[in-house]
């Protein structure tokens, strides 16, 4: 029996040393030390600080529901200079009664990333190499059509809430959970005999949990302006939209005591990206292209193609 616990113990020590020997360069990097908070502690859990799948800034509504349930699967390739990303996603809207409510489910189902030296030490990531593939959070959402082509502008409520799915280990994803609610509005005017201009606009309220123990959850003002030209068969759309988190700033106040190489990193949650859209749609199909381009604490340019199958609202 007594040999069987020093093997035991002797197997327990060879772990912890093989595991001590294969994080060596991310403590080395950072300064970690035994009894200090766990790596998870480290990594800022805000959209300017991670991959561009983390928090992005929620794509706009516009203040009314297809009467159409559709499936959208979408690839992107978000260009950075030290962090070109591609992903697939899939997005899935079932309207019910008309188009009067509906439910959403969307999310990315795989990743690839490949960051540089750089981006990797700043985020905290525990790959080394900095390139892979990690799966994303999935989003769940309700809408509610308030008001519909009155003579009171379109209205739409939207109620969602974020997995904690993500992949946190590459500092791609937060691994906690959130929610988001807005209000959405648009009115359409004639332009031409072809065609029609809807301004929309939106505004609510975004809500993430983070890993700081003295801030344990982020709150945002979320908002958004845009305008759409469209037909029965065309759309063009163009929109600025974001969100104002509160914990913007530099990196202190926390339970970590950075090394003076780390003391120049801010959280950064406060994003605005400005999206161009093109849609073209067929009796049961469509087709979109579309570009989003970062204004502010998103690093990114991302190009999106979408095949869209439509069917009828249950």
């Amino acid at each position: 029996m007594r040999n069987v616990l020093l093997l035991l113990l002797l197997m327990l020590r060879i772990s912890v040393f093989s595991q001590e020997d294969t994080w060596q360069w991310w403590n080395q990097e950072h300064g970690w030390d035994w009894g200090e908070p766990g790596w998870r502690n480290w990594v800022i859990f805000a959209p300017g600080n991670l991959g561009p799948n983390a928090l992005p800034v929620p794509e706009m509504k516009r203040g009314i529901l297809p009467e159409a349930g559709e499936i959208k699967s979408t690839f992107s390739s978000h260009f950075h200079p030290g962090d070109p990303t591609q992903d697939l996603s899939f997005h899935l809207t079932v309207p019910f009664d008309g188009g009067k409510v509906a439910v959403e489910a969307y999310g990315v189902a795989a990743e690839y990333y490949h960051y540089d030296e750089e981006i990797r030490n700043r985020r905290f990531s525990r790959d080394v190499d900095g390139k892979g593939l990690a799966w994303g959070d999935f989003y769940f959402s309700t809408l509610i059509q308030i008001c519909k082509e009155r003579a009171f502008p379109n209205t739409l409520l939207r109620l969602a809430c974020k997995t904690a799915s993500g992949d946190l280990f590459a500092a791609r994803y937060t691994d906690s959970p959130g929610y988001f609610m807005d209000l959405s509005s648009s009115k359409r005017f004639r332009s031409g005999k072809s065609g029609s201009l809807r301004p929309f606009g939106s505004l609510g309220f975004y809500s993430w949990q983070t890993n700081d123990e003295a801030t344990l959850q982020n709150d945002a003002l979320m908002y958004g302006l845009g305008i759409d030209w469209y037909n029965d068969h065309f759309l063009v759309s163009g929109n600025v939209s974001g969100y104002s988190g509160y914990m913007t700033g530099p990196y202190k106040g926390r339970m970590i005591d950075f090394s003076e190489k780390f003391r120049d990193i801010v959280i950064r949650d406060r994003p605005v990206t400005a999206t161009f859209e093109s849609r073209v749609d067929w009796d049961r199909t469509a087709a979109e292209v579309r570009i989003v381009h970062g204004l502010r604490d998103w690093d990114y340019t991302t190009l999106c193609f979408s095949f869209i199958w439509k069917f009828h609202a249950l």
